[in-house]
C-alpha cells in the first residue's frame, strides 16, 4: 500500500466518522458482536497463524491471546450501556438548580499499531476498546508476524467496511506514512525505540497517544518466599512465548542466602515444565526472526551459563537458559532481553533492591516473592513500576477489572475494561444551566456582590 492510498484510507474514515453512525450504541454493540463471532468461528485459524509465526501451541494461543480477547469483548458488551451514559457530577452551590455531567465522546479516527509477540491479543483488544468508544480504526499489524497479519486483513475485512475498520500491512515505510497522517488518537504497542518515534510524529499534529512499551522487569526473590512456588511461577512467566513477553520477568534479584536452593529448584522446574530436551517439546515456541535470534545469542556469555544455553539456528529455538554471576556491566543487562534467557543476580539487603530498581528506568512490571509484609510494603511502595504481582507473575495482565500500562520509559496510558474504553474516549464536562441566574457575577461590581461571591466560592 502506497502513501496516497493510506491518505485516502484516513480521509474515507474521517468522512464516515463525521456521519455520526458510530455514535449509536446499537451500531457499536453490533460491531463488537461481529468481532466476537469472527474470533469464535475462526479460532483454529488464529491458532494456526500463531503457530506459524511464533511456534505457539494451541493451548498457549487460547490462554494468552484468543481467550483474553473473548474476555475483553464479553466485558465491553456487558457494560456498554453503562459506559456510554452521561456521568453525573456534583454541582457547586453557586450553580444550584443547574445539572453537571460528563459526556463520553469518541476521539474520531484512531490508529492502532500492534506488535508481533502477541499479534492477536494486542491487535484485537485495543480495537475492541476503540470500537466500543465509538471510533473508527486503522489497524497496522507487525510485519514480523505475517501469517497473523494476513489473517487480520481477511477476517476484519469480512465483517467491517473499510471506512470503519481498515487493516494496513507493510513494514517501516508504511509505518512512516501512517505517522505522517493526522489521526485523532494513536495506540502503539512495541519497543521504546519505535515508541519515541511515534510520540515525536504525533506531537507534530498534537495527537494524544497511548504507548505500551516494555523494559527490564525485575523479579525479586526474598528469603521469606516459598522458593518452590517462586521457581515454578518464574519459569512459567519467563519462558512463556519463548520469553517474548513485554511483562516477562527480565531478571531475578535473589537474596544471596537462598540463591543455591532457588537455582536448584529453578533447574527442577525447567525440566518438569519443558522436559530434559527442549527440542522435543512441541509446546515450546520459537524466536520470531533470525535477527532477534542472533541478537539473543550475542547476549549470552557461555562462562556464566549455569543451565541451558543450547540453540537451534534452523528452528530459531533457544533452550530455556539461566545465567549466574551476572553484573549490570554485562551485555545481558544493557537491554530488555525479550527471549528465554534468565539472569540471576543477588542482594543481601532489601535496601539494595530498592536502590537497584530506582537506579534504572521504571519497569513495566515488578514481581516480588516474599511472605514478610514489611518487605512487601517497603519494595512495592518505594519502587515505581507499571504494575505487577506479589507471589506470582504475569497474571495482573489477565483481567478486565484493572488498567494495564506502563510508567516513564515503560509507557504512558493504560487499557483493559473500563480503562480501555476511557483511553479511546474524551469526556466532555458539561453544565446545563438551571432557571435561576445569580446577578452578582455581572458588572458593575459592588461590595455586596463581592461579599456574595466570596460566600459562594470560599
Amino acid at each position: 500500500m502506497n502513501q496516497a492510498t493510506i491518505s485516502a484510507v484516513t480521509a474515507r474514515q474521517r468522512r464516515f466518522f463525521d456521519t455520526g453512525v458510530t455514535m449509536d450504541i446499537r451500531y457499536r454493540r453490533a460491531a463488537l458482536m461481529r468481532l466476537q463471532k469472527v474470533v469464535n468461528e475462526h479460532e483454529s485459524e488464529l491458532a494456526a497463524a500463531l503457530r506459524q509465526d511464533l511456534g505457539k501451541s494451541g493451548t498457549e494461543s487460547y490462554m494468552c491471546e484468543i481467550g483474553m480477547v473473548h474476555s475483553e469483548l464479553r466485558w465491553l458488551l456487558k457494560n456498554l450501556k453503562r459506559l456510554t451514559r452521561d456521568q453525573r457530577a456534583s454541582t457547586p452551590l453557586h450553580q444550584f438548580l443547574a445539572r453537571s455531567f460528563r459526556r463520553p465522546s469518541p476521539y474520531g479516527v484512531t490508529l492502532i499499531m500492534s506488535p508481533w509477540n502477541y499479534p492477536v491479543l494486542l491487535t484485537l483488544v485495543p480495537l475492541a476498546d476503540a470500537l466500543a468508544a465509538g471510533n473508527t480504526a486503522v489497524v497496522k499489524p507487525s510485519a514480523y508476524a505475517p501469517a497473523t497479519s494476513k489473517l487480520m486483513v481477511r477476517l476484519l475485512g469480512s465483517i467491517f467496511p473499510a471506512a470503519y475498520v481498515e487493516v494496513i500491512e507493510g513494514g517501516r515505510e508504511q509505518n512512516g506514512w501512517l505517522l505522517e497522517e493526522k489521526f485523532d488518537y494513536i495506540f502503539f504497542t512495541g519497543s521504546k525505540k519505535v515508541g519515541r518515534l511515534v510520540l515525536e510524529q504525533a506531537a507534530k499534529h498534537l495527537t494524544p497517544v497511548t504507548l505500551e512499551l516494555g523494559g527490564k522487569s525485575p523479579c525479586i526473590v526474598h528469603s521469606s518466599a516459598d522458593l518452590a512456588a517462586a521457581a515454578r511461577k518464574i519459569v512459567f512467566g519467563k519462558f512463556l512465548n519463548c520469553g517474548q513477553t513485554c511483562i516477562a520477568p527480565d531478571y531475578v534479584l535473589c537474596e544471596e542466602s537462598v540463591r543455591e536452593e532457588f537455582l536448584r529448584l529453578l533447574r527442577l522446574e525447567i525440566q518438569r515444565q519443558y522436559g530434559k530436551d527442549y527440542k522435543f517439546n512441541l509446546s515450546y515456541g520459537r524466536i520470531v526472526s533470525k535477527k532477534h535470534f542472533d541478537r539473543l545469542l550475542r547476549l549470552l556469555e557461555p562462562e556464566k551459563v549455569c543451565l541451558g544455553g543450547a540453540s537451534d539456528k534452523e528452528a530459531l529455538r533457544i533452550e530455556p537458559t539461566v545465567m549466574t554471576d551476572v553484573t549490570w556491566d554485562d551485555a545481558i543487562m544493557q537491554e530488555e532481553i525479550f527471549g528465554p534467557i534468565l539472569p540471576v543476580l543477588t542482594f543481601t539487603d532489601v535496601e539494595e533492591v530498592v536502590d537497584t530498581v530506582r537506579d534504572h528506568e521504571k519497569p513495566l512490571a515488578l514481581y516480588l516473592f516474599a511472605k514478610d509484609k514489611a518487605v512487601i510494603d517497603r519494595i512495592t511502595k518505594r519502587c515505581q513500576f507499571g504494575g505487577g504481582c506479589i507471589n506470582d507473575v504475569i497474571i495482573h495482565l489477565a483481567t478486565t477489572e484493572m488498567p494495564f500500562g506502563g510508567v516513564g520509559e515503560s509507557g504512558m496510558g493504560s487499557y483493559h475494561g473500563q480503562a480501555g474504553f476511557d483511553t479511546f474516549t474524551h469526556y466532555k464536562s458539561m453544565v446545563k444551566a438551571g432557571p435561576l441566574d445569580l446577578p452578582v457575577r455581572y458588572q458593575p461590581y459592588t461590595k455586596k456582590s463581592e461579599k456574595l461571591i466570596r460566600f459562594f466560592l470560599k
